[in-house]
C-alpha cells in the first residue's frame, strides 16, 4: 500500500496546512506550475516529492524537472504532467505518452479544477487535485491523498485548504 499526497499549481505559495494534511503520506507528488525552489525544497523535507514542471515555471525549475514522470507504483502506471487537455481529448504529447508508456492513471495540473474522471475512451483514470496556490481563477484551494494498493486507488481524498 502506498498514500501519496497530490499537489498542483502552487504558484509560489505553499499552505502551512499541507504538512498536517501530508504527514501520513509515502510520497508527495506536485503537477507542476510550483513557482518557487523553496517549495521543492520544503515538500522534500516532508517526504520525497517527485514534481513536473509548468508553464509558469523558471527556467531554473525547468532545468533541475522534467515535462512528465512515469511512476510503476502497485501495479499502477502514473502519467504527471502539468499540460495535458480533458479527457477524453488530450494534447499530442499526452495522447502519445498515453499510449506509448501504457499509462492507467493520468494526473495533471494547469486548468486549477479539482476533478476526477473515468476516461473509457482512453481506458486511464484523469485525476487534477485543484490548485493549492493563491493565484488563479479558482475560488478554493485544494490537494488531494490518493492510496495505491494491488493495483487499485483504494482511496481518494478531497481537501479543502479554504478560500484562495
Amino acid at each position: 500500500m502506498a498514500v501519496i499526497g497530490l499537489i498542483s499549481d502552487t504558484h509560489g505559495y505553499l499552505d502551512p496546512k499541507v504538512a498536517e494534511h501530508f504527514v501520513n503520506c509515502d510520497q508527495i507528488w506536485h503537477m507542476g506550475d510550483i513557482g518557487d525552489q523553496d517549495i521543492l525544497e520544503s515538500l522534500n523535507k516532508l517526504k520525497p516529492t517527485t514534481a513536473v514542471f509548468g508553464n509558469i515555471d523558471s527556467k531554473e525549475i525547468q532545468w533541475n524537472l522534467e515535462e512528465d514522470e512515469v511512476i510503476d507504483l502497485e501495479g499502477l502506471r502514473f502519467l504527471l504532467r502539468h499540460i495535458v487537455g480533458m479527457p477524453p481529448k488530450y494534447n499530442k504529447a499526452t495522447k502519445q505518452l498515453i499510449l506509448e508508456q501504457k499509462i492507467d492513471v493520468l494526473i495533471c495540473g494547469h486548468s486549477h479544477q479539482k476533478c476526477v474522471i473515468k476516461d473509457k475512451e482512453n481506458g486511464i483514470i484523469f485525476i487534477n487535485p485543484g490548485a493549492a496556490g493563491k493565484q488563479g481563477f479558482h475560488k478554493d484551494r485544494y490537494l488531494m491523498i490518493m492510496t495505491v494498493e494491488n493495483k487499485k486507488i483504494v482511496n481518494l481524498e478531497q481537501i479543502n485548504l479554504g478560500k484562495r
